[in-house]
């Protein structure tokens, strides 16, 4: 098996050329997540086995799967959430749960409760991640289609993560409804000293915001130092580190919701520039190419249900209030393809199914492979459906809830 140094070679070598094809293509149309996907498999067990997931690589994906969502956490206003048009997507999603699950059931497509509810998760989950470089690059953040696709987006990744924990724990559901309060409790304890340091003009702040222009780097550290810190204390209650990063994300905002430059582009130096790479290239080589050429109905069956289960009741709701928001049909078209877009959810599903012998890796590599064809398909067409619509500055959005 290779050593960690050797393969963080070849994890660092597909992390370079990948942007660089990707830039290639017009339009940007291919996501530079599926080339470091593609070429994932290739260098892995599954192909030319240059590369391999010990401990130490496996550590690094880990934190930039968290990495990952506390950018997406960071991008989303807590407020919004809250709001009508987050209430109606936070609708949306349960509905798409509701409805995956009932596939599932009518499909028989598993053969175990636990297993109906671990596919119908992964079936419902949005990539908001992902989407965020998608988004940026394409001008999208400040106009209706992303913000439509942040709200959608946050929920399709905190309900998934919240499921896992309420229904594929070792817990059961009361329990895992305590744990998860009690850490709520802890991060809003945690997000306590930087609400009240936001409004403080003492010598604390002003050392750290000097530190922050020097070697010290006192505004990463502190970052990096809540991630962590929330990491362990999901760790300690058995939850995703996903949770965590996500509420990292929120804390990070509230200390500072009006952003800031120059701490954003050095979170994003770390994230994009190291440990995000690292995480996509270790999801594929985690992906068994034999198990989608051997089901090419099965593969083609997970694309459909994700689309179907996910994109469809965001379509549905996106329509719907479409008047009161200004969107138009190809614009509601894009969210509802951009909503479809799942990934990292599916990574994290599936390895907790296979950790506990609910699911097998053949299975697991079809949802993952499944999922990763949404990045490269979705994304894709959500442009060129959106064409030049959704060009306009984002316009308060009154639709009835």
């Amino acid at each position: 098996m290779p050593d960690t140094v050797t393969s963080l070679f070849w994890i660092s070598l597909v992390g370079v050329v990948a942007p660089l094809i990707a830039g290639l293509v017009p339009r940007k149309l291919l996501p530079e997540v599926v080339l470091l996907l593609g070429f994932g498999m290739l260098i892995g067990e599954y192909g030319l086995d240059l590369a391999a997931k010990d401990d130490g690589v496996t550590t690094l994906s880990q934190l930039g799967l968290a990495m990952l969502f506390l950018l997406a956490g960071f991008e989303i206003d807590p407020a919004e959430l809250a709001g009508r048009e987050g209430r109606r997507a936070l609708r949306t999603w349960i509905g798409s749960l509701s409805f995956a699950f009932v596939l599932v059931v009518v499909l028989n497509v598993a053969s175990e409760r636990d297993l109906e509810i671990t596919v119908a998760i992964a079936l419902t989950s949005t990539a908001l991640g992902t989407l965020l470089p998608i988004l940026k690059d394409g001008g999208l953040l400040e106009r209706r289609v992303g913000q439509h696709v942040l709200r959608h987006g946050a929920y399709g990744e905190l309900g998934p993560v919240v499921a896992m924990a309420l229904f594929l724990g070792t817990r059961g559901t009361l329990q895992s409804l305590l744990v998860l309060l009690a850490f709520a409790l802890v991060t809003v304890l945690l997000a306590l000293p930087s609400h009240r340091l936001r409004e403080s003009t003492g010598r604390v702040l002003h050392v750290l915001r000097a530190g922050a222009e020097t070697t010290g780097q006192t505004t990463v550290r502190l970052t990096m130092l809540l991630l962590v810190t929330l990491g362990a204390v999901a760790t300690a209650f058995h939850l995703d580190i996903v949770l965590a990063a996500f509420a990292a994300g929120f804390i990070l905002r509230l200390a500072i919701p009006d952003g800031n430059e120059h701490l954003e582009a050095r979170l994003e130096g770390i994230a994009f520039g190291l440990l995000i790479p690292i995480f996509f290239v270790t999801s594929g080589m985690g992906i068994d190419p034999d198990a989608i050429v051997s089901r090419p109905g099965a593969f083609v069956a997970v694309i459909a249900g994700i689309l179907l289960a996910r994109g469809g009741p965001v379509l549905l709701v996106t329509l719907r209030g479409r008047a009161g928001s200004g969107m138009s049909v190809r614009e509601a078209g894009s969210v509802a393809l951009f909503a479809a877009t799942g990934l990292p959810i599916i990574v994290a599903v599936t390895s907790v199914a296979v950790a506990a012998g609910e699911m097998s890796s053949d299975n697991a590599s079809l949802l993952v492979a499944g999922g990763a064809a949404t990045v490269l398909l979705c994304p894709l067409a959500a442009t060129l459906v959106l064409g030049r619509a959704g060009r306009e500055p984002t316009t308060d959005e009154t639709a009835p809830a």
